[in-house]
């Protein structure tokens, strides 16, 4: 995997502009802060996306890949003000569970997730090299 960063850019925070891979794929559907009984055990924006990162950690692991193979991520949030009130935290849990890892990254605020208590859903990718 190779971060593209042309010279002069700024280096962004948390994330990568582009990133080449080559590998097996792995792709990951819209995860929500549930658990593995699909049960809410938080209801605030923080403790959901803990609970996604570590449903994601654990779907990673069954394609026997880690954090530092995902290399695009698509956050979406149905409340903008929430996530940026709460993005200190949200960083440090992402730091604890993915590590230093800044794969390609969108976060797009939506009306509303297909599960109702759902904050906030997250796909990803992964590509584990040949």
């Amino acid at each position: 995997m190779k971060i593209l960063q042309p010279e002069g850019w700024p280096r962004p925070r948390g994330y990568s502009n582009a990133i080449e891979a080559r590998g097996r794929q792995i792709f990951v559907a819209g995860l929500v802060g549930w658990t593995a009984e699909e049960e809410f055990l938080a209801t605030d924006l923080p403790g959901q996306f803990e609970q996604i990162l570590l449903n994601l950690v654990a779907l990673l692991a069954e394609g026997d890949a880690k954090p530092e193979h995902v290399v695009r991520m698509t956050w979406y949030v149905t409340d903008k003000q929430a996530y940026l009130t709460n993005a200190k935290r949200i960083g440090e849990i992402y730091r604890t569970i993915m590590g230093r890892v800044f794969p390609v990254m969108a976060v797009v605020q939506v009306v509303a997730l297909v599960e109702d208590e759902a904050l906030i859903e997250i796909e990803a990718t992964a590509v584990i090299p040949d």
